[in-house]
């Protein structure tokens, strides 16, 4: 196990682990995270243990030409039930994604450090939410790093209070991607949600030579 000093530095991805751990340590300044994402690792921890540094293989991910949604997901589209919005809400995304109740997780973990953390990296434009709204009340929504200059957004987390929300935001940011010539949604580790909608497993080597 390689464990990070004070020195703003992460070791080669293909140190890591079967699990796919690189790294413990270190902190959550802008400049690391950055790095980081840069890199092809992101930090993904339970509260009160150290910070966990991950770059797995193989890695999910989604090439937009690949999304795929269902007849009653376009259905939802043509109704236009939901208003979808971009970095208006950010704060109050990544707040309900961490309350958010899921299956077989008895914790969250993005916890008040990570919420500070990716706060202040959207302050500085790298943070990006999608927001859903029906009524005017926020439904549901992502969260996640825009790598603006290699064309690649990195997906954190999403949220739903009603069935389909974070489809459509996740969806809705697929098609605006697209239309910007992005690569690839790093999904980081398999989802069947995300699965669902197009996204597949590809090596870490593959997924950092498009990275790079």
């Amino acid at each position: 196990m390689i464990f990070l000093s004070d020195k703003l530095n992460f070791p080669d991805c293909n140190l890591a682990d079967d699990d796919g751990i690189l790294a413990i340590g270190g902190d959550l300044s802008e400049e690391r995270l950055l790095l980081a994402y840069q890199s092809g690792i992101f930090p993904w921890y339970n509260k009160g243990e150290p910070i966990i540094w991950w770059a797995p293989d193989p890695r999910m991910v989604l090439f937009p030409d690949e999304l795929r949604f269902s007849k009653s997901m376009k259905v939802l589209f043509k109704k236009e039930i939901f208003t979808v919005t971009y970095n208006t809400a950010f704060k109050e995304v990544i707040k309900n994604c961490a309350q958010i109740k899921r299956f077989g997780q008895e914790d969250t973990w993005i916890t008040d450090e990570m919420q500070k953390a990716y706060l202040a990296l959207h302050k500085k434009g790298i943070a990006t939410s999608v927001e859903v709204w029906k009524n005017q009340e926020l439904v549901g929504g992502l969260y996640g790093i825009d790598l603006k200059d290699k064309k690649i957004f990195c997906g954190e987390s999403m949220f739903s209070k009603v069935s389909n929300a974070s489809k459509y935001a996740f969806i809705c940011l697929v098609q605006k991607l697209k239309n910007e010539q992005y690569k690839l949604i790093d999904c980081q580790v398999y989802n069947a949600h995300l699965d669902s909608l197009g996204a597949r497993e590809i090596s870490r080597s593959n997924f950092l030579k498009i990275l790079k």
